[in-house]
């Protein structure tokens, strides 16, 4: 049971992430029918709002420090930081140590430029294109995005500390009334599953009971219908890419703890993402969010050491197969429309 246990919460882990970047690429393509291999990169470029933004709250300033001698008695030259200068040692250190939740007054406006500029300067051209074209160019912008975060951020990972109050592990089997010390896990992990809950369920939320997400649903289903209405569709789509970028950027900066960011991370969870979007059904909502939690339980106990011994190589494989059964079994994937992938 423990080890039962450990393997879901690792499931979950991975599936937030995965839920969480699938959400956003079904978001653009059911609103735009656009297949944006440019994803992955917006999710890269929020986990470096993360180091971006602890670089701000470490700039800091020369000076003279009376309580540090040298061998010859004079006062010390010390570097401190900005914020601890100007709002004290305590509660600067503090805005230093939460710098990662911190980044969210940076990522969301952020990626709301971005998501808006990628959309009215490119992709709004291949609305009418083929899907291959779309690939082709969005893959293309993601290769650039990742060379312009290299060139900027180097080549090598960026460590990117949690706050220290969410160092160390959680008696996750306490909580369920099993013996202390039983189900050990890490508390950041844990709190990266809440919050991305919590992003899910906004989403949902938003879409479901605002009249704003009501038009928005109306047009995915017969966007020319709610155009002759006299509703500029077109704009609030592109508020949905804004939306679906901001969806990225915070799975990506509250993942950066948890995986040091390099330049090529987006594309680490591009491919994945896909395959959980084909699974879950092309412009299904519900779908993305469910296949990335299935997937990524699936691909938890299938990197366990009793399976890896009886099917080598497993787990990096079982995504893939999984989505080749339902393809071959359901190709309009486990919650997809009618008709979808299915011609």
């Amino acid at each position: 049971m423990d080890a039962f246990l450990i393997q879901v919460l690792n499931g979950l882990d991975k599936g937030s992430a995965y839920a969480l970047i699938a959400l956003g690429l079904t978001l653009i393509f059911g609103t735009l029918g656009v297949v944006n291999f440019a994803h992955g990169a917006l999710f890269m470029i929020g986990a470096f709002c993360a180091v971006t933004m602890q670089r701000i709250l470490n700039l800091s300033t020369t000076v003279i420090d009376e309580t540090q001698k040298d061998f010859l008695g004079n006062p010390l030259k010390v570097e401190v930081p900005y914020v601890q200068s100007w709002f004290g040692e305590s509660f600067g250190g503090t805005l230093i140590d939460w710098s990662v939740p911190l980044a969210i007054v940076l990522t969301v406006p952020f990626m709301l430029f971005v998501g808006w500029a990628m959309e009215r300067g490119l992709i709004k051209h291949f609305y009418k294109r083929p899907h291959a074209d779309q690939i082709l160019v969005t893959f293309g912008l993601a290769i650039v995005i990742g060379e312009i975060i290299k060139a900027n951020f180097g080549a090598n990972p960026i460590q990117t500390p949690m706050p220290s109050a969410f160092v160390g592990t959680v008696d996750f089997g306490a909580w369920l009334g099993m013996e202390p010390n039983s189900v050990l896990y890490p508390t950041w992990r844990l709190i990266y599953f809440f919050f991305s809950a919590i992003i899910i369920a906004a989403v949902f939320a938003f879409l479901q009971f605002t009249t704003f997400g009501m038009v928005v649903r109306a047009g995915m289903a017969d966007r020319e219908t709610v155009g002759m209405l006299g509703i500029d569709i077109d704009k609030r789509f592109t508020l949905m890419f804004g939306l679906a970028a901001v969806v990225a950027g915070l799975a990506g900066m509250m993942y950066a703890p948890i995986l040091s960011p390099h330049y090529n991370i987006g594309m680490d969870f591009l491919v994945l993402s896909f395959v959980v979007v084909v699974v879950g059904g092309m412009g299904s909502l519900p779908g993305a969010v469910l296949s990335g939690f299935v997937l990524g339980i699936l691909q938890s106990f299938a990197s366990m050491n009793e399976v890896k011994a009886i099917l080598p190589g497993i787990d990096l494989i079982i995504i893939y197969l999984v989505a080749i059964i339902i393809l071959l079994t359901r190709p309009r994937g486990l919650m997809g429309r009618k008709g979808v992938m299915e011609e």
